[in-house]
């Protein structure tokens, strides 16, 4: 939204009382003077951000008398659902607990506190009217269809899936998600954050003439790495140090790049329909790849679109500069965006930064629910999902792929049955050039 339409969608959605509509038996939306129960997915570092997000988001829209309780949490791991309710809930004096002033929102109980890999079922019949994803990506196709066929309101991390399976699955679900008047709002907060707002549109109105070329990169030294406890077998060792596994992570290309492929794909208006890659990996931890995973540690891709823009996309996980950001050059100049530092048409500032777009994002799904005018990015994200994925299997191979052809595939990297304590096999990480094509699904 532009900062006149925010503006005018605010007011609107202070003016309409809401709409009360049950689908399925199952509460769609919420009246204007209900309070919206919010349950989380997922209690990790991100899940417990998004929770602290959404109640900051609330204090912003109706301040001293918030309708929005957090009311149910679950993990597939039992002490991380039990330690996000202390996390939620601590009285201490720590001037660094910041959610210690949202207590009186939190509501949430020992019956309603979930564990084990169906506790996102049991969260989904909780009466929860909202549900924050924030699980790892792998697990996300599958839990946005059970909140989706729920009736529930999403707000879902990026990416919203690892391979071709999951995303066909979430662009269909995309236009089931649209029949039901169900909103959805993705962790692509640059769609939120008012400077990106404000570049995008002087593109999209010739700021620069026609678009002929892009470059973004996510380029920064590394990720986490968990070791396995002892004892502690695959399905749970996997799950915890998830960001190393394929079918967990989707590898750093779709897990953190897709942000700047969002971004180049909202200036084109479009998603690209070919790509060739490289890449590999040099500084990840060495051994059995059942202990230090299988993803790669750089990338590079080149994209095209259907009008013929090539978009030159970097991503890396080794020892160097950082650089984060998007670039576009145009028929009458230049455009370089950082989120956080610059904002440029032609060398000259056009946007101030501004705060928190993670809280904007829950403030704008906040604002939609009530007034009955439920945003749905699923299918804009699915997109941008996809084309990391694109690109990410276009670098395995080192050739040339289609979109349709790449979308089509029979990829699906879901382990079948999983429990906490089965045997999962890991192959090597992909040597370049060995990627095929699997063949085409039944869709």
């Amino acid at each position: 939204m532009s900062k006149s339409n925010r503006r005018e969608f605010l007011k609107t959605s202070a003016a309409v009382a809401g709409v009360a509509a049950s689908i399925g038996g199952a509460s769609a939306f919420v009246a204007g003077n209900d309070t919206i129960k919010v349950g989380l997915i997922g209690c990790g570092g991100r899940g417990s951000g998004a929770v602290l997000d959404i109640l900051e988001a609330e204090e912003k829209i109706n301040g001293a008398n918030p309708k929005l309780e957090i009311v149910a949490v679950a993990d597939v791991f039992k002490h991380k659902s039990e330690e996000a309710v202390k996390r939620f809930t601590a009285k201490d004096g720590d001037a660094k607990n910041r959610y210690k002033k949202y207590i009186n929102q939190i509501k949430i109980t020992p019956d309603t506190t979930f564990d084990g890999l169906d506790a996102y079922e049991k969260l989904l019949n909780a009466g929860v009217d909202l549900v924050i994803l924030a699980t790892p990506p792998g697990f996300r196709p599958y839990h946005l269809e059970a909140a989706i066929k729920a009736n529930k309101n999403i707000f879902c991390e990026k990416p919203v899936a690892v391979d071709a399976t999951g995303a066909r699955k979430c662009f269909a679900l995309a236009e089931e998600s649209k029949k039901k008047n169900l909103a959805i709002v993705a962790g692509t907060q640059r769609r939120h954050q008012q400077p990106y707002i404000d570049m995008v549109a002087k593109l999209h109105d010739k700021a620069i003439g026609d678009i002929v070329e892009a470059r973004c990169a996510w380029n920064n030294n590394g990720i986490w790495f968990h070791d396995r406890q002892k004892g502690v077998k695959d399905g749970a060792y996997q799950i915890d140090n998830w960001y190393h596994f394929l079918w967990l992570c989707g590898d750093h290309i779709v897990e953190q790049h897709v942000h700047n492929l969002d971004v180049i794909n909202w200036i084109m208006n479009d998603h690209p329909v070919k790509a060739i890659g490289m890449g590999g990996r040099a500084t990840r931890p060495v051994g059995d790849p059942k202990e230090v995973g299988q993803i790669w540690d750089h990338f590079a891709v080149e994209y095209e679109y259907k009008n013929g823009v090539k978009l030159h996309s970097y991503c890396r996980h080794t020892p160097g500069e950082n650089d984060v950001s998007e670039a576009v050059v145009g028929t009458k100049g230049n455009a370089k965006m950082s989120d956080h530092n610059y904002y440029l048409i032609n060398g000259k500032s056009v946007a101030d930064d501004d705060t928190r777009p993670y809280v904007q994002e829950h403030i704008d799904l906040l604002n939609s629910i009530r007034a009955g005018k439920p945003l749905n990015e699923l299918k804009q994200v699915t997109e941008s999902t996809f084309t990391a994925i694109f690109g990410r299997n276009a670098a395995y191979a080192c050739k040339n792929l289609k979109w349709d052809d790449a979308l089509a595939a029979n990829e699906d990297t879901m382990p079948k049955n999983l429990t906490l304590d089965m045997t999962i096999p890991v192959t090597p990480a992909p040597t370049p050039g060995s990627w095929r094509l699997p063949a085409k699904a039944r869709v």
